[in-house]
């Protein structure tokens, strides 16, 4: 049981490491494809198109697009998943163990 634990804990550390590149990577990647109207500039930091009065998000298809995805990613979407499979998968290797245990013959 404790070796399917260390490939559930080895999953879901791929998996947190996956949505951490793909935000990362998306989030630059928008920051690059930004197109910002004529008086303001981007600003990496704010993550939005700013001057002196405020701060804007560019309209134009591909940060609108990389946005999306990196909300998806994001405790919004596929990154709030994570409780729930852990805690399924879990429960799953436990009632597991409980059924193989019930199902050994055992004579006294």
């Amino acid at each position: 049981m404790f070796n399917t634990l260390t490939t559930l804990g080895w999953g879901v550390v791929s998996f947190a490491i996956v949505i951490g590149v793909g935000v990362v990577v998306l989030g630059k990647f928008g920051g690059a494809i930004a197109e910002c109207p004529a008086t303001t500039a981007w600003n990496s930091t704010a993550n939005a198109c700013s001057n002196s009065t405020g701060s804007v998000d560019p309209t134009n298809d591909g940060w609108v697009a990389t946005d999306y995805l990196v909300t998806q990613l994001g405790t919004t979407g596929l990154a709030g998943w994570a409780p729930a499979i852990i805690a399924f998968a879990v429960g799953m290797l436990f009632i597991g163990a409980f059924l193989i245990k019930k199902g050994e013959n055992r004579s006294y």
